[in-house]
C-alpha cells in the first residue's frame, strides 16, 4: 500500500514539473503514438511534432520513430534545433485590392467589375496538419452598387388583376430604385405550367384558350422570357402591357420551372455581375421534384438552360427541380430571390425562405399595388445582412468563422459566417481559420472559394499542403550507408526499400523470425531475450515503448531504463541527476545513489563564517550539531545562553522604533533578519513551533519596555517578531493635579459650610423645643381684676321669644 501511494506521489510530481527527464507531456505522446518511420509521417502526427535528422541521435536498442517526439523533448534528449525538422505553415496575400469608397453622387461612373466590397482577393495558404491558419477578410457595402432586377410572374387567370398594376411597374421602379443606385436594370418573364395532362387542359380549344366564356386568354406555356434585362422602364411598361393572362387545372404553378431557368440562363437574360435580385410574384403554390411523375415525367431536372425563342422548351421533359437543385443554382449564380406572395401562402413560402439563403418573403395584396414597397423593403432586407459561404472543401479541411459586426456585436461557429444590419458604407470584418487535419493522398494542391452569398466576388485561396519535410529532398538514394544501398538515406534515418527492414536496412522481410537471429538478442549466460523488454529484429533488439513516452529501455539487449533508479522527494535521482542505465549521474555537487547528499557547504555556513557554528558537521548540506545546547540550521540558536536578546536588542530596536545606538547605521549592520511587526504580545509566536524561539523583553533609550521573538527557520534565515507599541512609564500630568487641589480645596469648603449650617439648624432647633416647652410649664394667674370693666353692655328684650 506504502508503494502505491508512493508511485502515485512520484506521478503527480511528473506531470506537473518540467524538469526534462521525467516529465510527459500530451504532445511529446501523440508523436510517440504515431510510430513515424519517416520525417514526414511525423510531421503529420500533430503540429507539435519534430524530427531529430542528427545521426547519432538514437540510443542503441532505440528505433527509428524514437526520433520523432515533441519540440522540447528532442532538444532535452540533447537534439540541437539545427538538427530538427519543424516545418510551419505560412500564408500568403497574393492579391489585396482595397475596398471602394465612393459615394453616389460622385461624378466618377465605376464599372461594376471596378467595384471592391471584399478583401483580400486571392491568397495562398501552406497547411501543417493540426495547424491553423488564420487570415481576416474585409467586407463593405460599396453606394451606388448597380443593381439588375428581374421580374418573374404568374399570368395563371387568378392573377388577371395583379397583371394590370405590373404593366406600369418598369417606370415607378426604376424611380425609386434611383434612389439606391444609379446603375439599374430590370427585366421580365412570365410562368404558368408544364403543356401536359394534368396540369392543364391538351384539347385543342383549351390549348388555344384555356379560359372559360368570352375571356380572351394566351395559350398555356411553362416559362416565358418577355423582357431581358434593360435600363428601359418604358420598354418594360410597354412588353407587359401586350401580356395577356392564361390557365391551368391545377392550383400548385410550375414556378420553380422558371426560376431554374432563370438563374440558369444567364446569357438569354443578360444577367451582369452585380447583385442580382430575382421577384418572384404568385398566388398559388408550387410543383417540385416528383410531381413530374403525374405528367410522366421521370427524368430529374439537368439544371441547364433550354430556352429557344425565349420560351423553355422541355418542360414536358424534365421533371421539376428539387428545392435542394434550385438552392445550388441560386447561389451558384448569386441570385437573391423575393417571393411576393398573397397572405393564403404565405406559411408557405416562409418555409422555402428557410430552405433559400439570402432570400425574403413579402405579402402580395389581392391586386399587387403594393409590389413597389414590398420590392423596396425586400431589397433593403437582403442587402442588410452579409452571410459567408465556401465552396466544397478537400477531404480533411476545416474552416471556421468568427464575425466582427456593427456595434460589438462578435458571432461563432454558424454565427461567425454572418453579420447582420448592415447599411451602405458600413465595414464589417471576418476571422477565418482553414485547418488540414490529414495530407491528402495525391499530395497535390486545392483552391476553395470564399464569397458573401448574393454578391458576385470571392476570394480565391491556394491551399498547399506540407505532408514531407525539407531534408527529405536531400535523400540519398541506394546509400551505402543503408547496408549496401538497401535504401534512402534520409533525415538522419534509413528508408528502406520494399522487402528489406531494420534500422540499416540490413534484413529481408524472409529473415525476420529466424532462429539463428534470436542469439544475438539474448546476453550471455541468458534465456531472455532483449531482457523481456523488447523485440528481436533482424539480430538486433528493438526495446519496447512504454506508456509514459518519456521513460525508455535501450541498450544491446534493451538491459537499460530511465527510470528505474533511486528516488529522493519523489523524483528520480531527487531531481539532482540524470538516470542513465538504472544508475543515476550526479549534477556536480551532488552525490548518493539517488542524488540526494549536497556536497555544498553553503548552507552551513554560521553567521560568524564559521561551518555549523564550529559546533557540528556539514552533512548533506544538513548541519549535524554535536553540541547539545546549539540547534538550528547552523547550530546557533542556544536557548540557555545568555545574550541571544541583549546581542540583537539595538538592531531591533533601530529598525522596528527608528532608534537607539544604531540608529544612524541601522542600513549596514541590522539587515541580517527579517522583521514582522505585531499588534500586541499576545500576536507573538509561541513556543510548540519547529524552530527554535526566544522570548525577549528589554528597555529602550527612553525606559521603555519592548518586546519580541527571535528564532531562525530551516533556511537559515533569522526571523523577528516585535510588538509594535512599546511599554512606556507615564509622567505626572500638572493640569490634572492643579485642578484637583482646587476642586479638593472647594468642595471640602462646601462640605465644611454645609456641616457649620446643619450644625446651626440642630442647635436652634433644639432651642426652639426648649422654649416651648417652657412655655407649657409656665402657671398664669387667671381671677379676674376687680376694677375691671368690660366695656360690653347687653341689653334683652322681653318681647323676645327666640323665634
Amino acid at each position: 500500500m506504502a508503494k502505491t501511494n508512493f508511485n502515485s506521489l512520484i506521478w503527480v510530481v511528473l506531470l506537473c514539473c518540467s524538469i526534462w527527464h521525467g516529465f510527459a507531456q500530451p504532445g511529446g505522446s501523440d508523436c510517440i503514438k504515431a510510430n513515424a518511420k519517416s520525417c514526414g509521417e511525423c510531421i503529420q502526427a500533430g503540429p507539435n511534432c519534430g524530427w531529430c535528422k542528427a545521426q547519432k541521435f538514437l540510443q542503441e536498442g532505440e528505433p527509428t520513430s524514437a526520433r520523432c517526439d515533441d519540440l522540447a523533448a528532442l532538444k532535452s534528449k540533447g537534439c540541437s534545433p539545427d538538427e530538427i525538422e519543424n516545418p510551419r505553415g505560412t500564408k500568403g496575400v497574393l492579391k489585396n485590392k482595397e475596398v471602394t469608397n465612393r459615394s453616389k453622387d460622385t461624378t466618377e461612373k465605376l464599372k461594376p467589375e471596378d467595384i471592391t466590397q471584399i478583401q483580400p482577393q486571392q491568397l495562398v495558404l501552406k497547411l501543417r496538419t493540426g495547424e491553423p491558419q488564420t487570415f481576416s477578410l474585409k467586407f463593405k457595402r460599396a453606394e451606388d452598387y448597380p443593381i439588375d432586377l428581374y421580374y418573374l410572374m404568374d399570368l395563371s387567370y387568378s392573377m388577371k388583376d395583379d397583371l394590370e398594376n405590373v404593366k406600369s411597374l418598369g417606370t415607378a421602379l426604376k424611380t425609386e430604385m434611383e434612389k439606391i443606385t444609379s446603375d439599374f436594370r430590370i427585366g421580365f418573364g412570365s410562368f404558368v405550367e408544364k403543356t401536359v395532362m394534368p396540369y392543364i387542359s391538351t384539347t385543342p380549344a383549351k390549348l388555344r384558350n384555356p379560359c372559360t366564356g368570352d375571356q380572351n386568354c394566351t395559350s398555356p406555356f411553362s416559362y416565358k422570357n418577355v423582357l431581358n434585362l434593360t435600363s428601359e422602364g418604358k420598354l418594360f411598361n410597354e412588353l407587359v402591357g401586350k401580356q395577356h393572362i392564361s390557365g391551368n387545372l391545377d392550383s400548385p404553378e410550375g414556378g420553380f420551372d422558371a426560376i431554374m431557368q432563370v438563374a440558369v440562363c444567364g446569357t438569354q437574360i443578360g444577367w451582369r455581375n452585380v447583385t442580382r435580385l430575382l421577384v418572384f410574384s404568385t398566388d398559388a403554390g408550387f410543383h417540385f421534384a416528383g410531381d413530374g411523375k403525374l405528367g410522366g415525367i421521370v427524368l430529374p431536372n439537368d439544371g441547364r438552360c433550354h430556352l429557344e425563342n425565349n420560351m423553355y422548351t422541355m418542360s414536358h421533359y424534365y421533371d421539376y427541380p428539387s428545392i435542394a437543385h434550385l438552392v445550388q443554382k441560386l447561389s451558384e449564380n448569386n441570385i437573391q430571390t423575393i417571393f411576393a406572395v398573397t397572405e393564403e401562402f404565405q406559411a408557405v413560402y416562409k418555409e422555402l425562405k428557410n430552405l433559400i439563403p439570402k432570400s425574403a418573403v413579402g405579402t402580395l395584396s389581392a391586386n399587387s399595388s403594393n409590389v413597389i414597397q414590398l420590392i423596396i423593403d425586400a431589397y433593403n432586407s437582403l442587402s442588410s445582412e452579409v452571410i459567408l459561404e465556401n465552396s466544397k472543401l478537400p477531404k480533411g479541411v476545416t474552416i471556421n468563422y468568427k464575425s466582427y459586426c456593427k456595434n460589438g456585436v462578435n458571432g461563432t461557429g454558424e454565427n461567425g459566417r454572418k453579420c447582420a444590419n448592415i447599411s451602405i458604407g458600413d465595414e464589417v470584418k471576418f476571422e477565418i481559420s482553414v485547418t488540414a487535419n490529414e495530407c491528402p493522398k495525391t499530395g497535390q494542391n486545392e483552391t476553395i472559394k470564399i464569397k458573401p452569398l448574393g454578391f458576385t466576388e470571392e476570394v480565391e485561396i491556394n491551399l498547399q499542403f506540407i505532408c514531407e519535410c525539407q531534408c527529405q529532398n536531400e535523400g540519398i538514394p541506394n546509400s551505402p550507408d543503408c547496408h549496401q544501398g538497401n535504401g534512402t538515406f534520409e533525415c538522419g534515418a534509413c528508408r528502406c526499400n520494399e522487402g528489406r527492414i531494420g534500422k540499416k536496412c540490413e534484413c529481408s522481410t524472409d529473415e525476420v523470425n529466424s532462429e539463428d537471429m534470436d542469439a544475438y538478442c539474448r546476453r550471455e549466460n541468458s534465456t531472455e531475450i532483449c531482457s523481456n523488454n523488447g523485440e528481436c529484429v533482424c539480430g538486433q533488439c528493438v526495446c519496447r515503448k512504454r506508456g509514459n513516452t518519456n521513460e525508455v529501455y535501450s541498450g544491446k539487449y534493451c538491459e537499460c531504463d530511465n527510470f528505474n533508479c533511486d528516488r529522493s522527494n519523489g523524483l528520480i535521482c531527487g531531481g539532482n541527476g540524470n538516470c542513465k542505465c538504472r544508475v543515476c549521474e550526479c549534477y556536480p555537487n551532488f552525490t548518493g545513489s539517488a542524488c540526494d547528499c549536497s556536497l555544498d557547504t553553503s548552507s552551513c555556513m554560521a553567521s560568524n563564517g564559521q561551518i555549523c557554528n564550529g559546533r557540528g558537521t556539514c552533512e548533506c548540506g544538513t548541519c549535524n550539531c554535536t553540541d547539545a545546547k546549539f540547534q538550528g540550521p547552523t547550530c546557533e540558536m542556544c536557548q540557555t545562553c545568555l545574550g541571544v536578546c541583549a546581542g540583537h536588542k539595538d538592531c531591533v530596536q533601530c529598525r522596528a522604533f527608528k532608534k537607539g545606538e544604531k540608529k544612524d547605521t541601522c542600513s549596514q549592520d541590522c539587515m541580517h533578519f527579517n522583521m514582522t511587526l505585531v499588534e500586541s504580545r499576545d500576536k507573538l509566536p509561541q513556543p510548540g513551533q519547529p524552530d527554535p524561539l526566544s522570548h525577549c523583553k528589554e528597555k529602550d533609550v527612553d525606559d521603555c519596555w519592548f518586546y519580541f521573538t527571535y528564532s531562525v527557520n530551516a533556511n537559515n534565515e533569522a526571523i523577528v517578531h516585535v510588538v509594535e507599541t512599546p511599554e512606556c512609564p507615564t509622567g505626572p500630568d500638572i493640569i490634572p493635579i492643579v485642578a484637583g487641589v482646587v476642586a479638593g480645596i472647594v468642595l471640602i469648603g462646601l462640605a465644611l459650610l454645609l456641616i457649620w449650617k446643619l450644625l446651626m439648624i440642630i442647635h436652634d432647633r433644639r432651642e426652639f423645643a426648649k422654649f416651648e416647652k417652657e412655655k407649657m410649664n409656665a402657671k398664669w394667674d387667671t381671677g379676674e381684676n376687680p376694677i375691671y370693666k368690660s366695656a360690653v353692655t347687653t341689653v334683652v328684650n322681653p318681647k323676645y321669644e327666640g323665634k
